[in-house]
């Protein structure tokens, strides 16, 4: 058996890094497989959230919810495909059950639902302007052209919707005293957010391909194939060819 490696070697052969040399020289010895000698050693995960930011996106959050509401109640004045209303229509029932969700989260936390900060009110301001949006092409555009601005705001709401759910998930996994209660939230409304988001950008894409003359697919394939995630986006849309 070869002689055990001396330690007092290792600062002289590798730029005086000794305790990786000495690693090193210790994984040959025992025949171990080793890292790239330029790996570095692995960080320790973050356990700890800034608890005012956390707030911050809580506020948000619920304010997300509460112009959902009024964004999907605007884009179903708007809908013209039967399958897309009631769609919207699910999604409206369920962003207001969201919307309570939430609620009970700051009832948990000690925390007042009508507390303003400056995100929240521009996150206010963001849904009152794509309600508007969604009124002016009501009033000035074609039916058509109307349902294809509604389902772009409605896109443009779950954006920050679905954003703001993953980060409440993220401060969960990270622990403390809350994780729990911001755990059974996100666990409850995930997979509609997943839905709304990536059933809606599908509908959006193949409304204005079929707005260009195009054959669309209709319900769009995100929704014929109960899309869950990005991943599942991206190969529906790749297969929306063979469904035409």
């Amino acid at each position: 058996m070869a002689p055990l490696p001396d330690r007092r070697a290792g600062k002289e052969s590798c730029g005086g890094d000794e305790n990786f040399t000495w690693n090193l020289r210790m994984a040959v010895y025992n025949r171990k497989p080793i890292a790239s000698a330029r790996e570095l050693p692995p960080m320790a995960r973050a356990t700890r959230t800034d608890a005012p930011q956390v707030h911050e996106l809580l506020l948000q959050a619920l304010e997300t919810e509460r112009g959902g509401i009024k964004v999907y109640s605007a884009a179903i004045q708007a809908a013209q495909n039967e399958d897309l209303l009631q769609e919207w229509q699910e999604y409206l029932q369920q962003t207001r059950t969201h919307e309570q969700v939430l609620t009970r989260v700051f009832e948990e936390l000690g925390m007042d639902t009508e507390e303003q900060s400056p995100g929240r009110m521009v996150v206010a301001h963001h849904g009152a302007s794509l309600v508007a949006a969604i009124e002016m092409a009501i009033e000035n555009a074609e039916p058509a052209a109307a349902e294809l601005v509604a389902a772009e705001c409605v896109v443009l709401a779950e954006i920050k919707d679905h954003q703001n759910w993953a980060l409440i998930g993220r401060v969960a996994e990270a622990g403390g005293k809350h994780a729990k209660v911001l755990k059974a939230a996100f666990d409850a409304v995930e997979q509609d957010e997943d839905h709304h988001l990536y059933h809606t950008q599908g509908w959006t894409r193949e409304l204005w391909i079929q707005s260009l003359g195009m054959p669309a697919v209709l319900p769009p394939p995100e929704e014929v194939k109960h899309v869950e995630t990005a991943i599942g986006a991206s190969r529906a849309e790749q297969a929306r060819k063979r469904m035409l």
